[in-house]
């Protein structure tokens, strides 16, 4: 009887050092697990719905893991239990690893995609970024990206206006961080519209990231039906279990079009995806052994 999912794993290669000595994309999933198992602990411990979302989702169908060529993982924290969420990191979080958002780093970038990064000490690494840097001066540590889910008009107009208000302070945040001059501001701004726009619309069928993140429906039209996302399920996902969509399938289809699941070829479930396009897209340089740049 054959398994329900791929299992061809080739071994994909992320960076290669000076020295000649290889890192792969395996390892740093193995290591970004630590980080993951940390979070499923405490939001399970705490009653914090969370899920597994983007890339992340589709390696639960498509491997019950990562995706092989996949150098992150991203889940989703429901706006009513953020408050929860950093409260039970303060109090919780095992000292190995930290966590970088707005609510303890004024420095945080609030349109950069996710609202918090939960990272690994003892680790570095660079993103593939050319509008904003981290400025977070707890480190660069490997990571776990966390975005927040919240409502969203339900007509399209709507959230259109209220996404180009913040598209319109983007060449600002990104002008003034790179010139190192004050922009809290700004990006409380941000913060402040996002969550009255959310909350304006509360009783909308639809939920997707806050429009502080103004960019992700315009690109990806990742804006989902309440009742696909949630109540989350739990997965398979390298041998635990973590939670993500209530309705995967359907919101993975939506999010990556209608091909974007495994295939039956007759004999085994097989990757869908070009084989050009399986690279990892978001290391620049990583260091599993330090906190520096340099791998010695």
């Amino acid at each position: 009887m054959a398994k329900d999912c791929i299992q061809e794993k080739e071994n994909y290669t992320i960076q290669t050092n000076q020295d000649g000595s290889t890192i792969t994309v395996r390892e740093l999933q193995l290591a970004i697990l630590d980080i993951m198992d940390e979070i499923h602990r405490i939001c399970v411990k705490n009653k914090i719905e969370y899920g597994l979302i983007a890339g992340s989702a589709l390696g639960c169908v498509n491997y019950k893991g990562f995706i092989p060529w996949d150098d992150d993982i991203d889940i989703c924290v429901l706006k009513k239990d953020w408050d929860r969420f950093l409260k039970a990191l303060e109090e919780e979080l095992d000292p190995k690893f930290y966590f970088q958002c707005f609510e303890n780093d004024k420095k945080f970038n609030v349109i950069n995609g996710p609202q918090m990064k939960i990272r690994k000490r003892g680790t570095y690494i660079e993103e593939v970024n050319w509008l904003l840097k981290n400025r977070c001066k707890t480190g660069n540590g490997i990571f776990v990206d966390v975005v927040i889910y919240d409502n969203i008009a339900e007509k399209k107009w709507k959230d259109e206006v209220a996404r180009t208000v913040i598209k319109l302070t983007v060449p600002f945040l990104v002008l003034f961080d790179n010139l190192h001059l004050p922009h809290t501001f700004l990006k409380r701004f941000v913060r402040w519209f996002s969550n009255r726009y959310a909350r304006k619309h509360e009783n909308s069928p639809l939920i997707s990231q806050p429009i502080s993140v103004p960019w992700e429906k315009f690109l990806h039209e990742p804006v989902f039906l309440k009742e696909d996302v949630l109540p989350f399920k739990p997965y398979e996902f390298e041998g635990r279990t973590y939670y993500s969509y209530n309705n995967i399938e359907k919101i993975l289809k939506q999010w990556y079009g209608p091909n974007c699941l495994k295939k039956w070829d007759g004999e085994k479930w097989v990757e869908t995806l070009p084989v050009q396009k399986r690279v990892p897209k978001h290391t620049a340089h990583l260091n599993l052994k330090g906190e520096t740049k340099n791998n010695k």
